[in-house]
């Protein structure tokens, strides 16, 4: 991508149009008393009940490693039935982590912030109610105490079918600036405090201190310096397990640690899940350095985002709301683009599910579906509601013109295929935190969790009044359940008669930011990744490895800084599996079918060893096109069950050239490497990544 001037110093002026650009901007910022309201949970009604997956399991040979004890353990290939849990957790005073990603209500009538559950209002969304107490201390294992009555899945996914769909607009989040143009041009705001205060970060705590899910801004080049704290309550709102490597502290408290999503930053700085903190700092992880961070911000503009990674506890912190974006502009870059630009022109699209209790309350499942190994550990989470910018099924009135979605799946397990209604189309600019070389429009886009389409829509060419946000992707991906009515909906666009206010001058250029191609070419190493998923006797998921390694075994990839390398990527599990590598940028140049996977399966059983066991000569089957939207240098790459995909991993600034970091990326503690389906990467799906001068 092109780099402006501010880009290559580090400071200095941005052009006339760029500083006019960056003014609108900020004069468009909501008031640093903004605040969102919780998810207002209407839907429609929608026959039959949902399972987590209806397809059978067949049974696989034990891979090297097996370090599970009773009952025996094997590996899998397909997926198992899986039911809905039967146990509810207690609503707790935790609905303050809601708030902290966006997901948490306004304080409505003056209301305290710690509110979640809603009741209903006639005619419009729900109302704030608060949420009992939770005592950690006094409670069990998963910090709860007594266990709760039991919800069915009939019962959840009713509680979802009694609600009205698109009832509320979708919310525009508020948004933190980490510069200010104080000459003109853009500077560091020094210092820019952010800090989490019941679960919300903001800058200059005070009177709007529970303003919602802040969207941080920032410019290519100018740091951003940003305190974290752990103002969380004493005790979780959701029932956590204990028998999964996790962050425990001795004292009690909720662990937390920030993780920029994306970001290109020394490994001190990459939000390590042993670099968890409670409360105050009172207990901190084993990789913990500093509560205050300063990002780069030296990578290419585009779309990040922020979001807990505290060991073994990401799945329910998330669950819970530690999420927000993070934007990343180029001034310069983005005058010349000339896309759409504005808060009503260009926003976010933050789509997770989530299910609710009667109450209106966060439901997770209390029971595990392995009780007696893990008691509260499922392999996936699938809600049966879907929400956007925190509210369920909403909708958005727009102009019959061209916006900017910038659409980012938080969701911990569920893919999204989305289509639009009515003759639109999307038209993607970017994936991930990268820009493509050129525009591609597409009726579908499919994302897997922690996944980023940057698309524009174009309203004037609709076909009715409105269009329908579709969903078809099945779950688990790529063979599970197909959604019912219900989740195969995400929102609607109410398009609104005559010509734009103001003009539309916007427009999608036919060059974006041309890049290198992807190739196998000049790698300097080839490594072999496999995955695998275990089972118990009753064949049912009990944990995921990496090339039969647990988190806390030693590092095995060790890549020199500013290298290329060649990843063979070989899924041996029966579900798509989102990889993210922290720091490297990457791109899937081929996805190939295994033949005689099982003989495949049975030598690795044996071996460990892809090269031993000829990977190559079982990789030989029919491939698989790479949609053009998805040809960018991405930080996820889906993973396709049953293929081996060949990835072109950076481990330097491939926008810049290959250009090295400026800065050392071979301290502790180093980074890591993962399935981004939380309940994945909290059971082991994680491995350490060390990089080497």
């Amino acid at each position: 991508m092109a780099r402006s001037a501010l880009a290559m110093a580090g400071r200095g002026p941005a052009s006339s149009p760029a500083r006019r650009e960056l003014a609108q901007i900020r004069r468009s910022r909501p008031p640093p008393h903004a605040m969102m309201s919780s998810p207002d949970l209407a839907a429609s009604p929608s026959p039959g009940t949902q399972e987590l997956a209806r397809h059978g399991r067949r049974e696989a040979a034990l891979p090297p490693g097996q370090a599970r004890s009773s009952p025996p353990l094997t590996p899998s290939r397909a997926k198992t039935g899986r039911s809905l849990p039967h146990a509810r957790t207690r609503p707790g005073p935790w609905g303050a982590m809601v708030a902290w990603g966006g997901w948490g209500p306004e304080g409505a009538g003056g209301s305290p912030p710690w509110l979640l559950g809603r009741e209903p209002t006639p005619g419009h969304g729900l109302s704030c109610r608060p949420w009992p107490s939770l005592s950690h201390k006094t409670g069990g294992e998963g910090g709860l105490g007594k266990k709760p009555s039991p919800v069915e899945e009939a019962t959840l996914h009713r509680v979802a079918t009694s609600l009205q769909m698109y009832v509320d607009e979708l919310p525009q989040m508020p948004k933190f600036f980490g510069y200010a143009l104080n000459t003109g041009s853009p500077e560091p705001e020094i210092p820019p405090r952010f800090t989490c205060n019941n679960c919300i970060c903001l800058r200059n705590v005070g009177s709007n201190r529970h303003s919602a899910r802040p969207t941080i801004e920032v410019i290519r080049g100018v740091s951003t310096c940003v305190t974290w704290e752990n103002h969380l309550p004493q005790s979780h709102v959701l029932p956590w397990d204990p028998t999964i490597p996790n962050a425990t502290p001795k004292h009690g408290g909720v662990p937390t640690v920030v993780y920029l999503h994306g970001g290109v930053h020394p490994p001190k700085l990459d939000g390590s899940a042993l670099a968890w903190f409670t409360s105050d700092f009172k207990e901190t992880g084993s990789a913990w350095s500093r509560s205050t961070y300063t990002y780069p911000n030296v990578q290419q503009s585009g779309n990040l985002w922020y979001h807990d990674h505290a060991l073994g506890l990401t799945r329910v912190n998330i669950l819970a709301g530690l999420i927000a974006a993070y934007v990343l502009r180029d001034p310069a870059f983005d005058v010349k683009m000339n896309l759409p630009v504005g808060p009503e022109f260009d926003r976010h699209l933050m789509i997770f599910d989530r299910s609710f209790y009667k109450d209106r309350s966060l439901y997770l499942n209390y029971t595990g579906n392995n009780p007696t190994i893990h008691p509260r550990w499922r392999p996936e989470y699938f809600g049966e509601a879907i929400l956007a910018n925190g509210k369920v099924w909403p909708y958005l009135q727009v102009q019959r013109t061209k916006y900017r979605f910038r659409i980012i799946n938080v969701s911990n397990a569920r893919y999204y295929s989305l289509a639009l209604t009515n003759g639109l189309s999307f038209t993607v600019v970017g994936s991930d935190s990268s820009y493509l070389a050129s525009p591609v429009t597409t009726q579908r886009i499919l994302l897997s969790p922690a996944e980023t389409f940057d698309v524009v829509v174009d309203f004037c060419t609709a076909t009715a009044t409105e269009s329908i946000l579709t969903n078809n992707a099945p779950y688990p991906y790529s063979t599970g359940t197909q959604p019912d009515q219900l989740m195969g909906q995400a929102m609607k666009f109410i398009i609104k008669p005559g010509a734009p206010s103001p003009p539309d001058t916007s427009r999608v250029p036919a060059s974006l930011a041309p890049s290198q191609a992807a190739t196998i070419v000049g790698a300097s190493l080839t490594r072999y990744i496999t995955l695998y998923e275990y089972l118990s006797s009753a064949n049912l998921p009990t944990h995921l490895y990496i090339n039969v390694k647990s988190f806390h075994d030693p590092v095995t990839e060790t890549p020199k800084s500013g290298s290329i390398e060649v990843w063979e990527v070989i899924n041996l599990t029966g579900d798509n599996h989102p990889l993210h590598v922290h720091l490297a940028t990457f791109q899937a140049i081929k996805v190939q079918h295994l033949v005689d996977e099982q003989g495949f399966l049975n030598c690795i059983t044996s071996k460990n060893d892809a090269v031993a066991c000829n990977v190559t000569g079982h990789a030989t089957g029919p491939t698989l096109d790479i949609p053009a939207h998805e040809r960018a240098w991405k930080n996820i790459s889906k993973i396709e069950p049953g293929y081996k995909t060949t990835v072109d991993v950076r481990f330097n600034l491939v926008e810049e050239n290959n250009a090295p970091y400026p800065f050392d990326v071979t301290s502790a503690p180093g980074y890591v490497y993962h399935c981004h389906i939380l309940d994945h990467e909290d059971n082991e799906m994680i491995r350490p990544l060390k990089l080497v001068k």
